[in-house]
């Protein structure tokens, strides 16, 4: 039977914060105010020393970060002190393993995920360094891999993992992975980004679900929620959960801290038996709803257009009622909780509503002037809806309107400013109003009719 000493792949995974107020020369004593952090610390640079990995590969927030590609440091060595918080004479030095580098390297690009191998001497970051403060300690005998975030999706960081862990087994390297970053900035009045109420939810969310190991959670978790929290670690524990991809996994919540508003979490997953219903990539693909044909459409088109420059043929699998029937449509996306383009039209203006809506789709993504056009790396995880207009009708009064049944159409000559229904933030029929007139540049004094209309929405 192969011993732990004997096995070979990813042996254990670690979620680690990287405060450098916990290093006591740093600290002067306050790193005493995290002692359950410290402790944790110290104990799993023990156990790391134990398990003797031949490589330690470390995702970090603060690597350098590029919106549509991860990073990967590639130069022989990775140097690096802490002299941006006046200690330069705390240092250290690493060998990166170049060859595990190089596969991981040819595996992302079979999979199309862009990573940028900066073969330059990089300087260690401290998301890096504070982890690695402890664990060199203990055991310096291990080669190394650092990785920085990207703004890809959660799943294609969770697909990285996946990757990482199909490399270090084909190359028969014994693997550590940490998984460097912190959780909210937002736990305090006195903290980093003073105090949110979505900071601890984000928290007590986070560390629940790393200690029930329900991986397919961290991709899901909701985008306000993450902006609003203001963390750094999130993507990082995806690429770190993709690792275990299709394995059952114990883990234990070795440590948790908010002391100076920021959450600082240590917690420990080591691998089991294979298990089918863990491959969350693939159960996403297959064990969801159907998705909506209008959304569908919207967004194959979209992906198309961006990737492609094309406006893809119609599918010949349409409902009947989007390819015989005409209508106006708007056609929303956002990203990350936040808009990123909107477009539509009052009444229909191609032979079809299945044509009505790719027409507005790729105008929403390329030609809201309120936003640059989208770019290949944010199609992932975008959010899309479609809403189809019912007949307009001309009203007398705001008492005819309400701002989650009815849109609102302002008009004054040649202006016409339209909201839609039910948009979050927008709770009386006042603020709709205003908003549709500000839009079409009517100032309050001036005379305007009001129409109104209802949506059939699909999202």
């Amino acid at each position: 039977m192969m011993t732990e000493k004997m096995k070979f792949g990813i042996l254990k995974t670690y979620v680690v914060p990287h405060p450098p107020i916990i290093l006591p020369e740093i600290g002067r004593g306050r790193e005493k105010d995290v002692n359950a952090t410290g402790t944790a610390f110290k104990q799993i640079a023990r156990e790391i020393a134990e398990l003797a990995p031949d490589t330690i590969i470390l995702s970090s927030p603060h690597a350098p970060l590029y919106r549509d590609a991860f990073f990967m440091s590639c130069s022989d060595i990775d140097r690096g002190d802490m002299g941006n918080f006046g200690f330069p004479s705390i240092k250290e030095s690493l060998n990166n393993d170049l060859e595990l580098a190089d596969l991981v390297l040819q595996k992302a690009e079979q999979n199309d995920i862009p990573i940028f191998a900066d073969t330059r001497e990089n300087k260690l970051d401290h998301g890096s360094f504070v982890p690695l403060y402890f664990i060199r300690k203990e055991y310096k005998d291990f080669e190394f891999l650092r990785i920085g975030l990207s703004a890809l999706s959660a799943k294609t960081h969770y697909l990285l993992g996946q990757i990482i862990a199909e490399a270090a087994e084909k190359l028969k390297r014994r693997v550590v992975f940490i998984a460097s970053g912190d959780l909210s900035h937002a736990l305090k009045e006195d903290g980093p980004y003073g105090y949110k109420p979505e900071g601890p939810k984000f928290d007590k969310m986070v560390t629940d679900i790393l200690s029930r190991t329900a991986f397919d959670e961290l991709l899901t978790m909701p985008k306000k929620l993450i902006n609003e929290a203001a963390q750094c670690g999130l993507s990082s524990f995806q690429i770190m959960a993709g690792a275990f991809d299709g394995k059952d996994v114990e883990a234990e919540l070795l440590s948790y801290e908010g002391t100076f508003g920021v959450g600082y979490a240590v917690c420990r997953f080591v691998p089991q038996k294979q298990n089918s219903d863990r491959q969350f990539l693939e159960l996403q693909k297959t064990g969801g709803k159907t998705e909506d044909p209008y959304i569908a459409l919207a967004r194959h088109t979209i992906q198309e257009y961006i990737s492609k420059g094309i406006i893809p043929d119609l599918p010949k699998d349409l409902p009947t009622e989007m390819t015989e029937k005409r209508a106006a449509t708007f056609v929303s996306l956002h990203r990350n909780g936040n808009l990123r383009g909107c477009i539509g039209t009052l009444e229909p203006r191609q032979n079809s509503l299945a044509s009505e809506i790719q027409n507005n789709a790729v105008s929403a993504a390329t030609k809201d002037p309120r936003f640059s056009p989208l770019k290949v790396y944010e199609l992932e995880d975008l959010e899309i809806s479609v809403d189809v207009l019912l007949p307009i009708e001309k009203i007398k009064s705001l008492e005819e309107l309400d701002p989650k049944k009815y849109g609102v159409i302002v008009s004054s000559g040649y202006r016409r400013g339209v909201l839609l229904p039910n948009l979050e933030g927008v709770d009386t029929v006042e603020e709709q109003v205003a908003i549709a007139r500000e839009k079409a540049g009517i100032a309050a004094n001036e005379k305007y009719s009001l129409e109104r209309f209802e949506v059939i929405r699909h999202e």
